[in-house]
């Protein structure tokens, strides 16, 4: 049980010169950086309500405060972006997997006019679409949230910009000749991206390479088996995301 809900010793190791709150940081020196962080991963992993969470963690307002600073401020994106940096950028794989938005994750106030949660209607009911990356070993580099009903070239159009991959990889979804496939090319990128049968030229396609394509489906699958993020419960993008970058950046240490 520990095991599945903690960080090892060597994991915490990695990640705790990268927190605030640690001894010469600016600020408040932290003493619970290690407890606070396990008791967000003990949330993420088993999907439980706030107010359930175990009492040695102390109290659950405090935590999701403290959680909902972090997200706010970047701590657990820029944890994820280093150890990201070690990432194998020979190609890169993009996917979306959409995720049920829980009656509860609705109805976050709108502070500012037109910010949107990433939360949309689709025959599913309410939902979240989460576009990530992958390298060429199947670990994540990065992620973008819309609500489930967006075209996966949204998010394609998001991380795909500034990727220094010499090769992308896609089902047939981001089939977009002029918005995404003429643009890599033209940078020098591999496509690697089925045709769809009722273009008119079909393109080549490294159906040797593609095969290599299921590593995004098998990081998708390690994803979901945090039930947090299998089902979003969270009301607003910014906590949801950064949960997403804490489990990544837990891929990133196993």
């Amino acid at each position: 049980m520990k095991e599945r809900h903690a960080l090892r010793d060597d994991q915490w190791e990695r990640i705790k010169d990268l927190l605030p709150g640690r001894v010469g940081h600016v600020g408040v020196t932290a003493v619970d950086n290690r407890l606070f962080v396990e008791a967000v991963l003990y949330r993420t992993r088993t999907g439980m309500p706030w107010r359930d969470l175990p009492k040695r963690f102390g109290d659950f307002r405090v935590v999701h405060t403290r959680l909902s600073r972090w997200s706010k401020s970047g701590v657990w994106e820029g944890v994820f972006r280093r150890l990201a940096q070690d990432a194998d950028n020979e190609w890169v794989m993009i996917d979306s997997s959409i995720v049920r938005a829980h009656q509860h994750s609705a109805g976050a106030i709108k502070k500012v006019p037109g910010v949107c949660q990433a939360i949309g209607r689709s025959r599913g009911g309410l939902s979240t679409k989460i576009h990530a990356t992958v390298d060429a070993l199947g670990n994540p580099t990065g992620f973008h949230l819309t609500p489930g009903q967006t075209h996966d070239l949204v998010g394609a159009d998001v991380l795909l910009a500034h990727s220094p991959a010499d090769a992308v990889l896609a089902d047939k979804a981001y089939d977009a000749q002029e918005r995404l496939v003429e643009p890599l090319e033209k940078a020098g990128k591999q496509v690697v991206i089925p045709p769809r049968s009722t273009n008119l030229i079909q393109r080549h396609c490294d159906r040797h390479l593609y095969q290599a394509r299921h590593l995004i489906e098998n990081f998708f699958a390690k994803l979901k088996q945090f039930r947090a993020i299998a089902t979003r419960y969270d009301k607003t993008a910014r906590n949801f995301l950064g949960a997403i970058y804490l489990a990544a950046s837990i891929v990133w240490l196993n």
